[in-house]
């Protein structure tokens, strides 16, 4: 690539842009977006030219066991709108057209043969992978406007890890909405395994002024927000936003153990995770079944940090999940789990925090 074309990336990265569009992944909305509420209006900004009428559709994830320790991912990276809150589209630079991306799940042990198609038409992405061992100069480089990639590493510790864009500058790749989770099940899985009634998986994020490297760098977050992504098919799988978790809990019955496999991916605030209504009984940092601790109230998740808590759930009711960082609970980080006694929605109104 020649200098030239380097500077022009450089000022399209570094420029403002405009929401437009509509759609998040797990509801799309086709109707035209009208209003935006303040948090909204602190977003908004100037479109590059090339995506000012982008909108990708989602591109589902392809993840392939090829044999019992090697596993083929192919991910996409392109410009897809997501609502953010609501009634506010955030125009995101996503894997897949999720923010954050799609959950990847590999084994202990596994070689990992990963392929990136970049559809952005203007700006180069690539992927950092916390969970291998990897050159970064090497394995985690810019793959060019609708170009391919391919790289080879191995996963050799357990837990849950981050995923995220590793181009520069890399505050905002991330912050645009290029993020995600990869879990690395352990050999022997966790001690708790035969106990476990259900699990989910939990990604906190943030939202700042879109495309605004220093509102990134110096500002506070506009929105911090949670989302659930699916273990297996069926499963619920949502984008990072302010209200669905809310509207829409996961469900329980009471008595279930639950395990939540916990990632905050930033790009910059820690978490205070905390389920209100219950205990820690097990925790594993970074979802190490090595890191294993007892009878938490709350885990302090630095950004990209990991984890797994396992709890009971012994009356009906609705147990919010927040980062007790308050401030950044009312901007938006709060989701609920609706216990109920068949573990099946009751129609009931869900409480709010």
């Amino acid at each position: 690539m020649n200098k030239k074309i380097k500077l022009l990336i450089a000022s399209l990265v570094g420029t403002s842009i405009v929401l437009s569009g509509c759609g998040s992944q797990e509801k799309v909305s086709e109707k035209k977006v009208e209003t935006q509420t303040a948090p909204a209006e602190s977003n908004s900004g100037e479109v590059i030219a090339p995506h000012k009428d982008l909108n990708q559709e989602p591109v589902p994830l392809k993840i392939e066991r090829i044999s019992e320790n090697e596993v083929n991912v192919e991910m996409t990276s392109q410009i897809t709108d997501i609502e953010i809150d609501k009634g506010f589209i955030y125009k995101a630079w996503t894997f897949n057209g999720e923010a954050p991306g799609p959950l990847i799940i590999v084994n202990e042990g596994d070689t990992i043969n990963f392929t990136m198609k970049n559809m952005d038409p203007a700006i180069p992405h690539s992927m950092d992978f916390h969970a291998v061992h990897a050159a970064p100069s090497k394995d985690f480089i810019d793959v060019m406007p609708n170009e391919t990639g391919t790289f080879t590493y191995p996963a050799n510790k357990p837990g849950v890890f981050m995923y995220h864009c590793a181009t520069p500058p890399v505050l905002t790749h991330i912050a645009n909405g290029m993020h995600g989770t990869i879990i690395v099940k352990p050999k022997n899985g966790y001690p708790n395994d035969n106990e476990i009634d259900r699990e989910f998986v939990i990604i906190q994020n943030e939202w700042y002024k879109y495309n605004d490297l220093d509102d990134m760098t110096n500002g506070v977050p506009s929105q911090v927000v949670f989302s659930t992504k699916a273990l297996k098919e069926g499963d619920r799988n949502t984008n990072g936003d302010t209200f669905t978790l809310k509207d829409e809990p996961l469900l329980a019955k009471v008595g279930d153990r639950i395990r939540l496999y916990v990632n905050n991916v930033g790009p910059n605030e820690v978490s205070s995770f905390h389920v209100i209504g219950t205990i820690f009984d097990d925790v594993y940092i970074d979802g190490n079944p090595y890191n294993h601790m007892q009878g938490l109230q709350t885990v302090m998740l630095p950004a990209s940090g990991g984890v797994v808590v396992e709890f009971t759930v012994t009356k009906e009711g609705t147990y919010p999940f927040v980062t007790h960082q308050f401030n950044h609970a009312t901007k938006g980080a709060v989701g609920n789990i609706k216990v109920t006694a068949d573990g099946k929605d009751d129609g009931s109104a869900v409480g709010g925090h």
